[in-house]
């Protein structure tokens, strides 16, 4: 939801990182590697209770996610970047409620409801991207993409903050995650209407 307004703010940021990345041969690919590996540290961190060593370790996960794409902007995006970037981000989201599950039996139904969530956003996420790739729908609003996906409620800068969030107060997790899935849910929800809406045929 508040992903265009907050990438307007960091992206002149990252785009100085990312330069330095360049300059010490760092690619887009290898920073997105770099942070799929310290975002899934982060889920074994949370699984054995050491929730500050979790924190430091997303936050610098969703840095490095926001890094890759600014170091694929300065030289040429790829398919394979494209690709990397949403398959491993999928990939730790969900290793995250997976490890609150291991690390007590209260969080496992949470959890579950979570993961369930996710694949809402991430299967509507994705359909939505691939059926406008088809028709040729296209918009740089949100900056460059390797590819257009439809908007919503939930989106990165509201799973940012939850994730952190879980990692400071972890006692409150269930909470959370029903909120936050439901939320979740809710996105999915919209952007079903929205692609019903935006895809229908002719009569």
């Amino acid at each position: 939801m508040f992903d265009i307004q907050i990438r307007k703010r960091i992206d002149p940021w990252l785009m100085r990182i990312a330069r330095v990345c360049l300059a010490c041969g760092l690619s887009a690919n290898t920073l997105t590697w770099l942070g799929f590996f310290l975002g899934i540290g982060g889920s074994v961190a949370i699984a054995f209770g050491w929730f500050g060593v979790a924190l430091a370790l997303i936050a610098c996960n969703r840095l490095l996610d926001g890094l890759d794409g600014c170091v694929a902007r300065l030289t040429r995006p790829s398919d394979v970047g494209g690709f990397l970037d949403i398959a491993l981000d999928m990939l730790f989201y969900s290793s995250v409620p997976f490890a609150f599950a291991i690390y007590t039996v209260e969080n496992q139904l949470p959890a579950c409801f979570l993961i369930y969530s996710f694949l809402g956003t991430g299967s509507s996420f994705l359909a939505f991207a691939i059926i406008s790739a088809k028709r040729g729908i296209a918009t740089d609003k949100a900056g460059k993409k390797s590819f257009f996906y439809s908007t919503g409620l939930i989106e990165g800068t509201e799973t940012v903050i939850f994730l952190l969030l879980i990692c400071l107060i972890p006692q409150h997790f269930a909470l959370l995650a029903w909120i936050f899935g439901s939320l979740c849910w809710l996105t999915t929800s919209i952007r079903i209407a929205v692609a019903c809406h935006a895809f229908r045929e002719p009569m």
